[in-house]
C-alpha cells in the first residue's frame, strides 16, 4: 500500500509531516500507539486516514465540544460525508436520529461523559470498532482526577470493547504524565511515538510588572502593534469580556470573547469566525483553541499565567501552525501566582463533599460534580480518597512552581522548557528564541509603519506633482 497516494487521494496533501506515518502504519498494523506529536503536527490525520484505511467503526473520544465541531467541520470539507459528534450540543431527535443509524457512520466523535452514558455504551459494544482513538490524552493525567473523571473510565470501556487497536494522542506529556496516561488506560502493549515539544517558529517572551494597571497598558500597546490574528488568555471569564470590549472600541479591531459560560451555539459562531479570518483578536479562557485549524495565528498573549508548562505549551502552540514566525508573550504582575494557587484549591474540593446528599450536590459547581461521582463509582475508602486529593494538590502546586521558574530563569526560555519534558537543551538557538536570547518583541509588529516609513523616489514624486 502506497501512503503518500492514499493521503493524496483521500485527503488531498502530498507528504506527511513528521510522526504521521509511524501513527498510521503502526494502526494499520493493529498495533496500539502512544504519539505525542508537536503542537500544530495534524494529529487529526493519524486517525482519519488510518481510519479510512480500515474495515469498522472508528471512534474518537474528545474532551471539548468545540474541538468536536471543529474537526468533524474539517472532515465533512474533505469530502467525508459518514462523520457525526454525539454531545451535549445536539438536541434529543438528532441524538437519537444518529444512534438509531449508527450502522451508516465510519467516524464518531463523542465525549467521554458521553461513553459513560450506558445506552450509548451498550449500543457501541455491539459496533465492530476499528480503531479507537484518545485525542488530547493529557486530559486524563493533568485534568482527569480534578477536571474530566470521565476520562479515567477509557480503560475500562477498551477492555468492554475486547481491546480494538488504540491510538492515544497528545502534544504535551512529561514521561511522568505518559506513564500515569498508560495505567489510567490499562494499556501495557503500546508503541510510543514520541517527539520534541519545541516548536522552533514560536519566540518565547516574558514581561514583567510591578501592578496590574501597568500589566494591563502593555497589553493595549501589544495589541495595537502586533500582527494579527492573535489570541489572548485569561484566567478570568469576567476579564476576558470587559477587555474585549475595551479592545474592539479603542483599537479598530475585530475583537471577541469566548469561555466556557457562554451558550454552545455562541461558542461555535465566535470560533468559526475566528477560523475564516472575520475576527483579529480572542480574548478567551483556557475553554478556547484545543484543536482550532487556524493556521495563521501570529501571536498568543497570556494576561494570567496558566497552572503549569504543559498547559502553556498546548495554548502558545497554537501560534504558527503555517510554519512562518510567532511570538508567544507571557505578561506576570507582582502576585499572579496567587490566582493560580487559589484556581488549584478549587479544582480539588474537600473529601468530606463526598458525604454530601444528592440534592445538595447539585448546589456544587458542575467540576466538584463530576469528581465526587467518580470516586462514588471507584469505591474508595474515606482514607484512601483524601490521601489521593492531598496527592493531587501536591502535583498541581509543584508543577505551579515549575511554571513560575520558568518565569524567573535567567537561562533560556527554551531549554528550561526542553529540560521540564526531559529533552537534550539545544546547544545553538535560533535568532528568534526568546527574550534573554535577544529576540525583539518589534519584529512581529505590524509592516504598515515601516510601508509608510519609505521615502519615495524622485520619479514617483514628480508622477504625484503633475496628477
Amino acid at each position: 500500500m502506497n501512503l503518500e497516494q492514499e493521503l493524496k487521494d483521500y485527503l488531498g496533501f502530498d507528504e506527511f509531516r513528521p510522526g504521521q506515518k509511524e501513527v498510521i502504519e503502526t494502526a494499520l498494523a493493529k498495533r496500539n500507539s502512544f504519539a505525542m506529536l508537536p503542537t500544530g503536527t495534524g494529529k487529526t490525520i493519524c486517525y482519519q486516514l488510518a481510519g479510512h484505511l480500515m474495515d469498522g467503526l472508528v471512534l474518537i473520544v474528545s474532551p471539548l465540544l468545540s474541538l468536536m465541531q471543529d474537526q468533524m467541520e474539517r472532515m465533512r470539507a474533505h469530502g467525508e460525508r459518514r462523520v457525526a459528534a454525539l454531545n451535549s450540543f445536539l438536541k434529543r431527535e438528532e441524538k437519537s436520529r444518529i444512534l438509531a443509524n449508527i450502522h451508516l457512520y465510519k467516524f464518531i466523535f463523542l465525549s467521554p461523559e458521553m461513553l459513560n452514558n450506558e445506552a450509548v455504551k451498550s449500543l457501541l459494544l455491539k459496533q465492530k470498532i476499528s480503531l479507537f482513538v484518545i485525542d488530547e490524552a493529557h486530559c486524563i493525567s493533568q485534568w482527569g482526577h480534578d477536571f474530566r473523571p470521565d476520562y479515567l473510565m477509557l480503560g475500562q470501556f477498551i477492555k468492554e470493547a475486547n481491546f480494538p487497536v488504540t491510538m492515544v494522542l497528545t502534544a504535551t506529556a512529561t514521561k511522568k504524565v505518559r506513564a500515569d496516561i498508560l495505567t489510567q488506560l490499562q494499556l501495557t502493549d503500546c508503541e510510543q511515538i514520541i517527539y520534541s515539544v519545541n516548536r522552533p517558529n514560536i519566540s518565547l517572551q516574558v514581561e514583567k510588572f510591578s501592578n496590574q494597571q501597568l500589566k494591563k497598558e502593555r497589553l493595549y500597546d501589544l495589541v495595537r502593534k502586533l500582527q494579527t490574528p492573535g489570541i489572548i488568555y485569561f484566567s478570568s471569564k469576567k476579564l476576558a469580556e470587559s477587555i474585549a470590549h475595551e479592545l474592539r472600541e479603542m483599537a479598530e479591531l475585530r475583537v471577541a470573547y469566548y469561555h466556557g459560560d457562554m451558550e454552545a451555539e455562541d461558542r461555535i459562531v465566535i470560533q468559526q469566525q475566528f477560523v475564516y479570518g472575520q475576527l483579529d483578536i480572542i480574548c478567551a479562557t483556557s475553554a478556547f483553541g484545543m484543536g482550532i485549524d487556524k493556521a495563521d495565528i501570529r501571536f498568543v498573549i497570556h494576561y494570567h499565567m496558566p497552572a503549569d508548562l504543559e498547559a502553556y505549551l498546548q495554548e502558545i502552540g497554537r501560534a504558527g501552525r503555517d510554519g512562518q514566525n510567532s511570538i508567544a508573550i507571557l505578561l506576570y504582575a507582582n502576585g499572579d501566582e496567587f490566582i493560580q494557587m487559589q484556581l488549584a484549591d478549587q479544582d480539588i474540593p474537600d473529601a468530606s463533599l463526598i458525604n454530601l446528599t444528592n440534592e445538595q450536590r447539585k448546589t456544587l459547581p458542575e467540576t466538584e460534580q463530576r469528581f465526587i461521582e467518580y470516586y462514588q463509582r471507584s469505591g474508595l475508602s474515606a482514607q484512601e480518597l483524601t490521601a489521593k486529593m492531598d496527592y493531587r494538590k501536591k502535583w498541581k502546586r509543584a508543577n505551579l512552581q515549575q511554571f513560575i521558574g520558568y518565569l524567573h530563569t535567567e537561562d533560556c526560555r527554551r531549554n528550561y522548557i526542553m529540560r521540564y519534558f526531559e529533552e537534550p537543551p539545544l546547544e545553538v538557538t535560533a535568532e528568534n528564541c526568546c527574550d534573554l536570547d535577544g529576540a525583539k518583541i518589534s519584529d512581529f509588529e505590524k509592516q504598515e509603519k515601516a510601508e509608510q516609513k519609505e521615502i519615495p523616489t524622485w520619479e514617483s514624486y514628480l508622477a504625484y506633482l503633475l496628477q
